[in-house]
């Protein structure tokens, strides 16, 4: 155990070496979380009453990135099914990126629920069996369950898969395979939970559909792996990790499939509330065309409509899926489209017009919008740091010393002389 933890240890010291341009990277993203830090501070003292949220719309920016980032957690099984289950050889090596990106996801999440509720102190009563909202009637306490599980199999298996990577062995399917098993049905529960979360709310029509949940995972399975694609790119190209774009091309084929449900599930819904005529289709009337003059969403949901459009017309097409140009295009469209389908596009149209009829324009404030900017960049770092624990361990640039073997540089001449590792690691005890 103790050399575990020396070894582990060791692993920190990449993380403070780095060229000039990682050390401008990490002080940009510090720079926004210290502005985050300030807003939130402000909040703090305030109250949420700096915010644009009231009682006519009491969830806003905060809940949309929420809903948002679920999906990109979960959409981590879009590698984990391929990688492990099929054997994707050119994906199996690179699932761990993925793991490492639902890791990131699922502490953001955790991280815009605890501003959204004002005071941290509130957090004890969405803990099942301890807050005044009790496991298992409350929904909220699902989801507190759903996500802190999903992160903690994740980094499990992260963990587990490093280390045994780094003492240079073979991690064994027997340990492994049942955590992979079990994320897969856990990644889509976390974001069905979610979507439990609108759908139970009775009086709010505009979730209140059956739909809602495989529309979610439809737009999870686009918005992941698309910000995936994007990441693997520049990774590849600032480390020396090696992805393969066969990868990179299934990944982008698995996207346009989901797309095609995902654009069939709105256009679905949309359909039934306008041919139908009742007097639920003000909240999608509200989004889409405006109500009683109130049209602030309304570009914004028509310009997320044509991105989606375009990049699922850019993704079925083998021409320009495999065009790295048009290929980064469609990532960028999705990425765009269904950050604001799945949030503002979802979360205010939900409370307008309210159970009596009122409208409110909701907007996000300055300290809304910093706050959000802080936590997106937290998410960035942590995900940076990461990357700069991970990589040296993937690319076999750092090895342990098994406890009985030589180690250190000692150990290392040796294995190099018996060609068992190659020239290039870096050995450390």
């Amino acid at each position: 155990m103790l050399d575990f933890f020396r070894n582990v240890a060791k692993t920190v010291k990449p993380i403070f070496i780095g060229h000039k341009y990682y050390y401008m990277w990490v002080g940009f993203l510090c720079f926004f979380m210290f502005l985050g830090l300030v807003a939130y501070a402000q909040q703090l003292y305030q109250g949420l009453i700096v915010t644009a949220m009231r009682d006519q719309v009491s969830w806003g920016l905060y809940i949309s990135n929420f809903t948002f980032l679920v999906g990109v957690a979960a959409a981590a099984v879009v590698l984990v099914v391929p990688a492990y289950l099929y054997n994707f050889k050119a994906i199996k090596e690179i699932a761990i990126l993925g793991e490492m990106l639902a890791v990131t996801a699922v502490t953001l999440c955790i991280l815009f629920i605890m501003v959204d509720m004002g005071q941290p102190t509130r957090v004890w009563h969405i803990l099942p069996f301890i807050g005044a909202m009790n496991f298992p009637s409350s929904l909220l306490a699902w989801d507190v369950v759903v996500l802190n599980g999903y992160l903690i199999i994740n980094v499990v298996i992260l963990g587990y898969v490093l280390y045994q990577t780094a003492l240079g062995k073979e991690y064994s399917w027997q340990v492994i395979g049942p955590l992979i098993i079990l994320s897969i049905p856990w990644a889509v529960g976390i974001h069905t939970v979610t979507a439990f979360l609108y759908n139970g709310l009775a009086a709010r029509p505009f979730w209140n559909a059956s739909i809602l949940a495989p529309r979610f995972l439809a737009s999870a399975f686009c918005s992941g792996p698309a910000l995936m694609l994007i990441l693997f790119q520049i990774i590849r190209k600032v480390s020396r990790i090696e992805i393969k774009n066969d990868a990179i091309f299934k990944i982008a084929e698995l996207i346009a499939y989901a797309m095609c449900i995902n654009i069939f599930l709105l256009g679905a819904e949309v359909f039934k509330e306008f041919y139908s005529g009742t007097v639920h289709k003000a909240h999608v009337q509200y989004l889409y065309f405006g109500l009683h003059g109130n049209t602030s969403l309304v570009p914004w949901m028509w310009w997320a409509t044509i991105l989606n459009i375009t990049a699922l017309i850019l993704f079925l097409t083998p021409r320009t899926r495999e065009n790295f140009l048009t290929l980064n295009a469609g990532c960028v469209f999705i990425l765009i489209g269904v950050y604001i389908e799945k949030g503002m596009g979802l979360i205010v149209p939900g409370f307008v017009p309210s159970a009596l009829g009122e409208i409110y324009d909701y907007s996000p404030t300055t300290q809304e919008i910093l706050i959000t900017v802080g936590i997106w960049a937290f998410g960035a770092l942590f995900y940076t740091l990461l990357l700069k624990f991970v990589i040296p361990i993937y690319t076999g640039e750092l090895r342990f010393g098994n406890k009985g073997e030589p180690s250190g540089q000692e150990g290392y001449e040796e294995r190099v002389k018996a060609q068992e590792v190659p020239a290039k690691e870096v050995y450390v005890d």
